[in-house]
């Protein structure tokens, strides 16, 4: 009976921790392939740059139940956080943080000063960068696109391949290039 209940507890164990995303010191979720920067905007798109790959930042908050979704039902997903850690550099800002930020306009300030500037007011919120640092203005001006929220496997994937295809150059909207690859089996319905 002794090694029923412990093999029970093993189980309910293992299945509760299963896609349990680390908690950083900042209160912040935490992916091992997010990368570590001075949070100089121009800097990090160049270094995607060099790497092939192109600069998404995603906006959380201590505590955010939402940001608890994307890791834990999304980011989780070996196919979805294999497709992103190959093709984007993601750095985490906290919307209320201060640790300084250098937009892409030379300005410096601090993360949630940031926030304000750039209009992020839902978390997760993730603004992807151009390819190059060339563009003018400030970030959200620059960003070629925005996902604000949590989204589903299906959605937040289609997301990223849209912005890696250059999508937002076309003439299909995002809204239509989703309904399309789910309507080809490419992903499925959240």
């Amino acid at each position: 009976m002794k090694r029923l209940i412990l093999s029970i507890v093993t189980i309910l164990a293992i299945a509760t921790s299963h896609g349990a995303a680390e908690i950083g010191e900042d209160g912040l979720h935490k992916q091992p392939w997010f990368t570590t920067s001075f949070k100089d905007i121009a800097e990090d798109i160049e270094t995607a740059q060099a790497e092939g790959k192109r600069l998404a930042i995603i906006f959380e908050q201590r505590g955010c139940i939402y940001c608890r979704k994307l890791h834990e039902e999304v980011l989780s997903d070996e196919a979805i956080a294999s497709y992103i850690s190959d093709n984007f550099v993601i750095v985490q800002y906290n919307m209320f943080g201060d640790e300084e930020v250098t937009d892409l306009d030379g300005e410096t300030l601090s993360e949630k000063t940031a926030a304000r500037k750039w209009r992020v007011v839902y978390t997760p919120t993730i603004m992807f960068l151009p390819e190059t640092a060339s563009a003018e203005g400030d970030a959200s001006k620059a960003a070629v696109s925005v996902m604000p929220g949590a989204f589903g496997k299906g959605t937040t994937l289609n997301m990223f391949r849209w912005v890696r295809e250059k999508g937002y150059e076309g003439e299909e909207h995002f809204q239509k290039y989703h309904a399309r690859m789910l309507q080809e089996g490419k992903v499925t319905d959240d």
